[in-house]
């Protein structure tokens, strides 16, 4: 339940927290104290979270590698000889993406199983069949055995200091290396950077430490765009913007400045009961918009269901200042605008900011209609606002941290 939190970008169990941790102005000193607090933590229900949360993703592995199994077991069966060959590659293919996204190394049997796939194509159904189920026995006993090995390692293990504040006396590799160097000989793990079971986070933010074991291996904001651009929203903030909006059944939601699709493709994937259009004006934006939909809707295919359902969501290439579109006849708008420093240009915002708020509040419905804006450039913003107070009227400010830059996600309700 928890890996399905569509906002949050990483999940971690905290060991120990910190409020007031009072660093000494010496560094060796400092570094000295964080050494020695590796030992007073306790690390023994943290380390069992980290276990089950282990076993959960091990357990969705095994259940994915089942699916796939017998739906190629069943294309089998269905299909002619020569189709078998390249169905079986498809499956065994799928299950090497499978089981690299929840971190497990494929199988030894998965190759052997890849060649078969290839050669049978001229081989009787029968044949076909028993093949792949010895193909799928050994495939098991390679992942049991690895598991078995798994189990017998050290493990192997980082830390990841990520540390805010000026008034250290140490950088955050210095302490990950000292801290580091501590919980290894604590635990006598094998240090490795890149191929770790287990990541310590040290999260130090002025006065505040936070110790965690990391239980995601990589940010959860990477779940639905492929193809990205210079400036790709995270999904997750995505997320927290449309939810801002509250959209209901048969809402029509529009992004007009969609760049690669992350706000429209997330709303038509969270709330397929609204209506989403997106645009951009840059060509190679919108193409790679509509690459991200496609991508999204050979996963849709890929998971099993009789019946794979399109998504409601369309692509436009326009001109945000003049949209093709009717006059209040759209419900809620959900854009990322442009900050002025890796698209377009500060000076620009002048000019785009209040055509664009004016075109926006043509569009919306009066009176219920709702605009979520986010942007850097609050200085420009605020000021086309000011000017079109007759239009949009200014709810909620949420502050976010967008790529270390300071930038607002602005709630404007249509006048």
């Amino acid at each position: 339940q928890v890996h399905r939190l569509r906002s949050v970008d990483n999940l971690f169990v905290v060991v120990q927290e910190f409020k007031d941790y009072q660093f000494k102005e010496n560094k060796e000193d400092a570094l000295k104290d964080l050494e020695d607090l590796v030992k007073k933590l306790p690390w023994t229900d943290p380390l069992k979270v980290w276990e089950l949360n282990n076993s959960l993703k091990k357990k969705k592995t095994k259940r994915k590698k089942h699916n796939l199994q017998s739906t190629a077991s069943k294309e089998k069966l269905n299909d002619d000889g020569e189709d078998e060959g390249a169905d079986q590659k498809d499956g065994s293919e799928q299950e090497d993406s499978a089981q690299n996204t929840a971190g497990v190394e494929p199988a030894g049997g998965q190759d052997r199983e890849k060649t078969q796939g290839n050669e049978e194509d001229d081989n009787e159904q029968s044949d076909a069949k028993d093949e792949l189920q010895a193909g799928c026995g050994s495939e098991t006993k390679a992942g049991d055995s690895k598991t078995g090995e798994g189990e017998a390692k050290v493990l192997r293990f980082r830390v990841t200091c990520n540390r805010a504040g000026d008034k250290h006396s140490f950088t955050s590799n210095e302490a990950a290396r000292d801290f580091g160097g501590a919980v290894q000989e604590h635990f006598q793990w094998k240090a490795d950077m890149t191929n770790f079971d287990v990541e310590v986070l040290l999260n130090i933010h002025n006065n505040e430490v936070v110790v965690g074991i990391a239980l995601t291996e990589e940010s959860l904001h990477r779940r639905n765009i492929t193809h990205f651009g210079p400036t790709t929203l995270r999904s997750t903030l995505a997320y927290g913007m449309l939810r801002l909006c509250d959209p209901q059944p048969t809402d029509i939601i529009i992004d007009p400045m969609c760049g690669t699709g992350a706000i429209p493709i997330e709303g038509a994937t969270e709330w397929p009961g609204c209506y989403h259009i997106a645009g951009d004006n840059n060509p190679q934006a919108v193409k790679r918009a509509a690459n991200n939909i496609c991508s999204l809707l050979k996963k849709n295919e890929n998971k099993e269901s009789s019946t794979p359902l399109g998504i409601p969501l369309d692509i436009i290439q326009w001109d945000i200042c003049n949209l093709p579109l009717r006059t209040g006849s759209v419900d809620i708008i959900v854009t990322d605008m442009p900050f002025g420093k890796r698209i377009g240009s500060k000076k620009k915002n002048w000019d785009l900011y209040p055509a664009c708020l004016m075109e926006m509040g043509r569009i919306c419905t009066p009176g219920t209609g709702r605009a979520v804006l986010l942007t850097q450039d609050k200085k420009c913003f605020a000021k086309a606002l000011s000017r079109l107070g007759h239009i949009w009227r200014r709810g909620q400010t949420v502050w976010v941290n967008v790529g270390g830059l300071h930038a607002a996600v602005y709630l404007l309700k249509r006048t």
